[in-house]
Formats: C-alpha cells, structure tokens, sequence
C-alpha cells in the first residue's frame, strides 16, 4: 500500500490532552492515548494482564463524538495509512484504504483515477475506518451502497475477521461497530465502485445545484464540486469553529403520525420509505422550534444549518449537552418528534 508521512510525536502519551483530537475542541484528557500507525503493536497490548478491564475508545477524526469529560483508560488513534486498488472486474473497482486515511482525500484520490461512486459523500470529516462505523451519508447516497468489505480487529480477543455487508448490519447512521464501542478496530475498508456508474442526483437540493451549474448530465467530478460547494455554503469548518457536523439524526415516524403532522404544517419536508415510513427532516424542525442561530451559553445553533451545533468558544461537553437537551425537549414539545443525536457522548 501507498505509505505516507505519519503524525509526528510519540506512539504513548499519558495523561494525553483530547482538545485538538476532536472537531468540537471540548477539553478532555485520556489516562493513555496510543497512536497505532499499523497492527504490530496490539497482539502484545491486548495480552497484557488487565486490558479487558481497561476502558478503551477507537479514535479516527474525532468529528463524530463529543466528549462530556475526561476518559479514564486507554484511547487508540488509528493512524493506519495507504489507499490501492485490490480488483478490477467487469463489473467494478475494488479500492481500498487504510482506516486512518482522510475521507475526503479518499473520495478525490478515486476520482482522480477514474473510479467513480463515492462523490456525494465528498468533504465528509472523518476517516475511512469511521465511516462504516457511522454508515455516512449525505444527498442520495449511503456508504452501504458503495461497500465491499472491510477488515477488523476484536479487541476483546486479539482475532482478525473481514466483514462484509451482510456482517456490517449497516442502518440508518448505523451498524454492528455502533452498537458494539470498543469492541471492533477497523484496519482497511473496502469499496466497490461500478463500471456502469449512473450519477445519483435525486437529493433535492443536490440537483437544484446542478440545475444552477447547468450540468444535466453531471460527470462523477462535477457531482463532487457541486456536493462540496453545497456543504461550505451550509456548513461551518471545523478548524475555524468546533463542531461534530450533523448532530441530529434525522427523524423516522410512522406514516399515519406524518400525516397529522403534514396537517398542521403542510410545508414540512418529508420522505417516504421503503418500509413504508417517512424520514423527517431534523433541521428543518429546529428551526421551526426557534433555535437556529440561536445560542446556549458558549454553544450555538449554526445560522446556515439548525442541524449543526457549534462551539462558540471555550465550550466544554456539559454545554453541548445542555442546548442538545433544550432541542430535544422544543421539537418534542412542538411536534411530538424525539431526535436523537448522530455522535457518540462520551
């Protein structure tokens, strides 16, 4: 694999300061924070006497999970490089990158060669190990649709396993690693990117861009530069103000409970379903709550996008999550709608 230039510093630090490692900038410190640029270190530290009682957090971009204090054991920043291509069939290219590769980088690397699938989910913080963990998404496409296979760690027991889809059991920014924290460490993910590729442009506001760009018949490359400008128009950088992204998950409700709310707010957005169910739009209920621009103590609500929280300065994990509550509590007073957020509170 393509071997890149490493994050300088030690492999161990203890007592390790978390604030630059999360795209919130929240302070907290880790008891240990191990920098793992491959596999060769972690039979021997899943060995030592004591590790299944020692708290443990798997590490990518930090742009997904806000941290609410500090955490007591041992916190493994995955920093595994390299991108190839594993196969090349009639029917798709098999990439691969390791799970400490820039996602965003990822997703031009393919494009520039060609292989074409992964550009809607262009200038989506993170990591490639991160992103299965997640299944993102964003304007018509989930990672799930683009997914081969991807290769793991237990650190329970120090095995190796590859997982496929079918493995992943991926849901609605969700899957198997989701619901299992601190047990899985994804090395390597695999992608399957289709010869006959069809430019997914469904997403509303994607196409409106297109229109405007007058592209109707958008290449790969294009449908990336219009996703990425969409997303700095709307979302803030979170090198110049902390954020997780998205911070709601957007909403599931049954038909018949859609219907009564399209009754009494009839612009509202919704989106049916293959099992029948219609997908809420959660920024649009916050804003409707009154919350968008508005701000909580040191964090805010986005004035462009209701759906991103941002911290204004000096914010800790408690201020997160006291406007996160005040939201939840507004929308599901106003609508009846219970959102849950999309990263981890640690």
């Amino acid at each position: 694999m393509r071997r890149t230039m490493s994050t300088p510093g030690p492999d161990t630090l203890f007592d390790a300061d978390l604030g630059a490692l999360n795209s919130f900038r929240l302070p907290a410190r880790a008891a240990r924070l191990l920098r793992l640029r491959s596999l060769d270190r972690l039979d021997a530290l899943i060995a030592t006497p004591g590790w299944a009682a020692i708290p443990r957090l798997v590490l990518g971009g930090g742009s997904n999970l806000v941290f609410t204090g500090d955490f007591a054991g041992t916190v493994l920043k995955v920093e595994i490089d390299g991108r190839r291509l594993v196969d090349a069939t009639a029917e798709a290219w098999i990439v691969e990158a390791g799970a400490g590769e820039s996602w965003h980088d990822f997703v031009c690397w393919t494009l520039e060669r060609g292989w074409p699938g992964l550009e809607n989910l262009a200038l989506i913080p993170g990591t490639v190990g991160a992103a299965p963990i997640q299944n993102i998404g964003a304007y018509g496409l989930e990672l799930a649709e683009r997914f081969d296979s991807l290769d793991a760690v237990d650190l329970e027991s120090g095995a190796r396993r590859v997982f496929t889809l079918r493995d992943c059991a991926f849901g609605y920014r969700d899957s198997v690693f989701k619901r299992a924290p601190g047990r899985w460490l994804v090395s390597a993910v695999r992608f399957r990117l289709p010869r006959r590729w069809q430019p997914v442009t469904r997403y509303a506001e994607l196409a409106r861009e297109l229109e405007a760009r007058g592209l109707a018949d958008p290449s790969a490359r294009e449908i990336s530069e219009a996703v990425s400008a969409i997303r700095c128009r709307k979302l803030p950088d979170p090198a110049v103000l902390g954020n997780a992204g998205s911070f709601f998950k957007n909403p599931l409700v049954e038909a018949a409970q859609c219907a009564r709310l399209l009754a009494a707010h009839p612009t509202m957005p919704h989106y049916v379903q293959a099992d029948g169910r219609e997908k809420l739009a959660a920024g649009w209920l916050i804003e409707q709550s009154g919350w968008k621009g508005r701000d909580l103590g040191p964090v805010g609500c986005f004035e462009r996008q209701a759906l991103v929280l941002v911290n204004r300065g000096g914010a800790t994990g408690a201020d997160v999550v006291r406007i996160a509550r005040a939201i939840v509590a507004d929308v599901e007073a106003r609508f009846g709608v219970r959102l849950e957020p999309e990263p981890a509170l640690l």
